[in-house]
């Protein structure tokens, strides 16, 4: 009989995946880059969510028939899945403008906008110290994006777009999981993102040349949706103050893999902000963490 796995090592699966996750999630970023040279974005965003559109549902289908689309509200699952396409959108029209490295970099500041909308739309308390990483963490951001930088300034600001609309949605994805299956979620939101994506392409489709671009869409695809699963189950083999901080490694892996492919690596000032995002980052996520763990007073 196996012997049943202690919290540490149920911990240390959760972080493993966590930064398996961060590893296939930059690899599709930079393969989208790659293959945006010869298709449209609206090419790559087409194949990006028709691979976990029908891969989820391929997964699903066998356990679950039927019940696989049942849900507690599909206005919400329209409303993540319009913000999820929105993002991704918004995101390969940065990535085809600025180093991948960089756009990761200024996309980690999702985490600190969240503290932002947890004050003034979810009536959180936020610390000092928190509010003092948020500055730090657009500081960060700035030395990346800053003119006369390797990053074009308003293709910069657009990532900062991209930044506030993927915290919109991580805000929407935490209330829904109160009601919602995490998997029901990744189906809905690869189905509508697969819809939008398909009227958009309809005047923008292209035919792939040559089973190397085929290859390379469906990669795209494929590492996406494998990243994404992997962060669900991360997040639910270990608590977000053990996972949340190995998220960060996506900048390391997105600077690997943008020097790999492109032979790009950032300047000084650019390392340093993005140094700084990472930093504020990981001490926002713990001082809430650590807020959140106090007992109440009442």
């Amino acid at each position: 009989m196996p012997r049943p796995k202690s919290q540490a090592e149920t911990w240390r699966g959760g972080v493993i995946l966590a930064m398996a996750a961060m590893a296939f999630l930059s690899f599709s970023d930079a393969t989208s880059k790659w293959v945006m040279v010869t298709v449209t974005p609206l090419m790559v965003l087409w194949f990006r969510y028709a691979v976990q559109a029908l891969g989820t549902a391929l997964v699903l289908a066998p356990r679950r028939g039927r019940s696989m689309w049942r849900t507690h509200s599909w206005r919400w699952q329209l409303l993540r899945g319009l913000l999820m396409v929105s993002c991704s959108g918004l995101a390969f029209y940065c990535l085809q403008r600025m180093p991948v490295a960089e756009f990761t970099a200024t996309v980690m500041l999702t985490p600190l906008v969240l503290t932002a909308l947890a004050r003034f739309v979810m009536k959180e308390q936020v610390s000092l110290l928190r509010w003092l990483m948020v500055l730090g963490g657009l500081v960060g951001a700035l030395l990346v994006i800053r003119p006369g930088g390797q990053v074009d300034g308003t293709v910069g600001w657009m990532a900062l777009t991209v930044v506030v609309t993927y915290a919109v949605f991580q805000a929407v994805t935490s209330h829904m999981t109160r009601t919602e299956d995490p998997a029901v979620m990744q189906l809905y939101t690869g189905w509508v993102g697969w819809a939008v994506s398909s009227v958009l392409v309809f005047n923008a489709w292209v035919t792939p040349q040559g089973w190397a671009q085929w290859a390379l869409l469906l990669l795209v695809g494929l590492a996406a949706t494998v990243g994404q699963y992997f962060l669900i189950v991360a997040f639910s083999k270990a608590p977000a103050s053990v996972v949340s901080p190995f998220l960060y490694t996506g900048v390391a892996f997105s600077t690997l893999i943008g020097w790999w492919m492109f032979d790009h690596l950032p300047d000084a000032l650019a390392f340093m902000g993005m140094g700084l995002v990472v930093l504020c980052g990981i001490v926002a996520g713990r001082n809430r963490e650590a807020t959140l763990s106090k007992p109440s007073a009442n």
